[in-house]
């Protein structure tokens, strides 16, 4: 592996993504910033010594910066950068500022005229999702779910009408619960896949239907080990034609008003296609089905 020697960086915050497990999974641009950063902002100090050690990194100058210490962390890095620093973001694993600390410290870095500047690399949910298998076009990461089951099925009901891939992360103590959740709301037929402690030892990647998920993570306590990204196949496409709340209202409002007035008053309370209710009132005026 061949790192340019330590050079200068320019004032900057380096927004800089770690590996999610495995130490190897890291970017000679990110070892090269890491190692030319006059501070590394970090999650956990410790961790990051770890990383560094391991890539002989050895005397870089950290500072703590976590969900509980964000702002006051964040006034000491723009400290820095007014004074002609390079600073260095890092989380303990994968992109900062995504489901991890760095938006709050971002945000106040640009309001203040400094430059943030990307460094990219490892991501839990594009990782699990590149070897999902999931064929939709498009996905929509959501990261942690509310803690408390009723919350949580009211976000997942607001989320169960999507077509796309759903990406959730998950920890280890409250996996069942939400697959239960993610059953009870998306029904039998969707499916899941259950990548967990994706890059590390035990690194494994399960698919199957919702019908069957708590059976596989009850078959073996392994199974329900480890930090969890879920990743739910979107909702199915809905059969063409109006719903029968729609079919309802348009029949109703036909027995006491001209077509056209009960087809104009339908789209209003329904919000459905004026085209498609036009020439379903038709066929309904017709007597055709």
């Amino acid at each position: 592996m061949h790192i340019k020697p330590k050079q200068k960086l320019e004032c900057a915050l380096y927004v800089v993504a770690t590996p999610i497990g495995n130490l190897s999974d890291i970017t000679l641009r990110a070892l090269e910033t890491l190692g030319a950063a006059d501070t590394i902002a970090a999650e956990d100090t410790r961790n990051t010594k770890h990383l560094l050690q391991h890539h002989g990194i050895g005397d870089a100058r950290l500072l703590a910066l976590h969900q509980h210490n964000e702002r006051g962390a964040a006034e000491k890095v723009i400290s820095l950068l007014q004074q002609g620093q390079s600073v260095a973001l890092v989380t303990d694993a994968g992109t900062p500022a995504v489901s991890d600390p760095g938006a709050v410290l971002v945000g106040l870095v640009r309001e203040a005229g400094f430059r943030v500047i990307p460094v990219p690399g490892a991501s839990a949910a594009v990782t699990a999702l590149s070897a999902s298998g999931l064929s939709a076009p498009h996905f929509l990461f959501y990261g942690f779910l509310p803690n408390k089951s009723a919350a949580r099925c009211g976000v997942l009901q607001g989320l169960a009408g999507h077509p796309y891939t759903l990406v959730f992360y998950e920890a280890p103590h409250r996996i069942l619960e939400c697959t239960e959740d993610l059953h009870a709301v998306f029904g039998d037929e969707r499916e899941i896949v259950f990548a967990r402690e994706i890059t590390k030892l035990f690194e494994s990647i399960h698919r199957c239907k919702l019908a069957d998920a708590m059976e596989w993570l009850n078959s073996d306590p392994n199974n329900q080990r480890g930090e969890f990204v879920l990743l739910v196949s979107g909702a199915p496409e809905r059969a063409a034609g109006l719903d029968a709340a729609t079919e309802r209202t348009l029949a109703i409002l036909l027995e006491e008003l001209p077509l056209k007035q009960a087809v104009q008053l339908a789209v209003k309370v329904t919000g459905a296609n004026k085209n498609e209710l036009y020439q379903r009132a038709l066929q309904l005026k017709s007597g055709a089905e």
